[in-house]
């Protein structure tokens, strides 16, 4: 089967007549040979899956190397802070997520397993915060997943060949395309948040601390869903990206390729080349070599 959405313009054309989640459902349909029903199923689970990561989020668990765990509870209990419950919320998931990830627990990679936490971040708060169905929030990641399709298809969501820009950079675009879509914008709106997110983060590296999925992948998640919240109230109060969506993509593929071996998920350059990174590398690799 071909995918039909090999370009934003396209999933924007497909959605003249239709709203834009269902023109995805609809290429999904096309795509897997299956039925309406065995769709929406497949997505309710993916969307159960995500509440499952957070609702059973354990702050005890760490992760096997002892980097990652425990972060997400402290932005959970205790006051405000800076930034009210909502976003502290948004904050709290992204770390969740990511940690669950890190300690070998069931996410979604959404698109990738180290990007996992950005789009729960940003969906499950606004479910809380504006009572949405489960129905409007398996909508929204039909959206994501139409947004992510056409990025994968024209780029690229691995590290490996793109840096973080391709697995934060694109979660964050997926997100803030979703997050329009749920407050009602228009499918164009979805675009410009799309493509907004994406040019935030355009050039971020993939420097794994010794070579795993934790850090700063995990923080990062955070940072790609306060972009995707930033990204979707500029487009949802008019504001436009002055570079189209396919256009920006295609510029974050350009620069991936650009990026030295050493910044795309190596584990051999950024954060993982510094003195405490490789100190962390070492000191894991020595307690590998006592089991």
């Amino acid at each position: 089967m071909i995918m039909a959405f090999h370009s934003v313009e396209s999933l924007l054309r497909a959605s003249g007549h239709q709203p834009l989640w269902e023109a995805v459902l609809e290429d999904d349909l096309h795509d897997r040979g299956t039925g309406r029903d065995d769709s929406i199923r497949r997505m309710t689970a993916l969307w159960i899956a995500m509440l499952s990561a957070v609702e059973g989020y354990d702050p005890g668990r760490r992760s096997a190397s002892g980097l990652a765990g425990g972060a997400g509870a402290l932005l959970s209990d205790g006051e405000d802070g800076l930034c009210g419950p909502c976003i502290r919320q948004v904050i709290a998931t992204a770390l969740k997520t990511g940690e669950c990830n890190a300690c070998m627990g069931r996410i979604v990679a959404a698109p990738t397993a180290g990007a996992s936490g950005v789009l729960p971040a940003v969906l499950l708060p606004y479910r809380d915060k504006f009572h949405v169905p489960d129905d409007r929030m398996v909508q929204a990641l039909y959206v994501a997943a139409g947004f992510g399709q056409v990025i994968a298809s024209r780029a690229s969501i691995s590290g490996a060949e793109g840096g973080c820009q391709a697995e934060i950079g694109s979660a964050s675009a997926m997100a803030a395309a979703a997050l329009v879509h749920l407050h009602g914008g228009t499918p164009a709106q979805m675009a410009h948040a799309c493509a907004m997110a994406l040019k935030a983060l355009l050039g971020l590296v993939c420097d794994p601390v010794a070579g795993l999925v934790e850090i700063p992948c995990i923080k990062r998640n955070v940072t790609g869903a306060m972009n995707a919240i930033a990204c979707a109230e500029m487009a949802l109060a008019g504001v436009t990206s002055a570079i189209p969506c396919d256009e920006v993509i295609d510029a974050m593929r350009a620069v991936g390729e650009a990026l030295p071996v050493s910044l795309r998920e190596t584990g051999q350059g950024g954060l993982a080349a510094t003195p405490t990174g490789r100190k962390m590398a070492a000191e894991l690799g020595d307690k590998h070599k006592l089991l």
